[in-house]
């Protein structure tokens, strides 16, 4: 590992965590010597990846995060090859979908069609969620793509953190493709997610249903659509079979 790029990217890391901070609070939240951090902000200053306020003097990301971020959705294939069934899927059921993948303990979304209802909705692309706490984290999880908290902690009073009720989920996920989360992440809002599988059985990402807590459980439908879009994502993006296999099954349905 090179020393001053993991130093850069800590002080990137504690930046995301806030919208503004000051020196000695990237310096704290990196474990790192204010010296060593005024140089390491510095250079990223140059960069672009971190803005300081003029009135302020707290720092926070630059444009040039944006820039990189949008880079990668548009060379993620997961995205492009998941785009319109996202689309298909939320006219099937009238239900937000969202596309994610595993980043450490954490699911991103890099894709969310919303209700197509007409409603006022915003854009959950690049929303960060602990994967214990989300269907489409559960989804991850079950398959290894994420790696799991040592200490999953409560975003709700609902959040599953014992575990062997969270590892009995994960189970489940395995043996039905299908991962659920009821209240788990924000209250008034629940979840259904299937894992999508690329070439050699990789598991690429995650696709799930995203619908308020009022409309839970799902219409009967909505389940199978959610299978039919996983499998379809899953073979465009080179997968033999799905669900995905896993660890201590013999073989997935096709």
């Amino acid at each position: 590992m090179i020393q001053s790029v993991d130093r850069a990217l800590r002080v990137l890391a504690v930046l995301q965590g806030a919208r503004r901070r000051s020196l000695g609070e990237i310096a704290s939240g990196c474990g790192l010597a204010p010296s060593t951090v005024h140089g390491l902000v510095r250079t990223l200053l140059a960069h672009g990846m971190v803005v300081q306020e003029r009135d302020s003097g707290l720092y926070r990301l630059g444009p040039a995060t944006l820039r990189l971020g949008n880079v990668y959705l548009d060379n993620l294939e997961l995205r492009a090859r998941a785009q319109p069934w996202a689309e298909d899927l939320a006219r099937r059921t009238g239900c937000a979908v969202r596309v994610a993948v595993a980043l450490q303990r954490d699911a991103i979304v890099v894709g969310h069609e919303p209700r197509p209802d007409g409603s006022r909705q915003m854009t959950e692309v690049g929303i960060v969620v602990p994967a214990h706490a989300c269907a489409v984290g559960k989804a991850l999880l079950a398959y290894g793509a994420c790696e799991p908290a040592d200490r999953p902690h409560r975003m709700t009073g609902e959040t599953v953190t014992e575990p062997r009720e969270l590892e009995a989920q994960l189970a489940a996920v395995r043996r039905t493709g299908l991962a659920t989360e009821v209240e788990e992440a924000v209250l008034g809002e629940c979840g259904l997610a299937a894992p999508v599988a690329a070439a050699d059985g990789v598991i690429a990402g995650a696709i799930g249903l995203v619908v308020p807590a009022g409309e839970w459980p799902l219409p009967p439908g909505a389940p199978d659509a959610l299978r039919h879009a996983a499998r379809a994502v899953s073979r465009e993006l080179g997968a033999a079979s799905w669900p995905p296999l896993a660890e201590g099954r013999d073989e997935a349905a096709s």
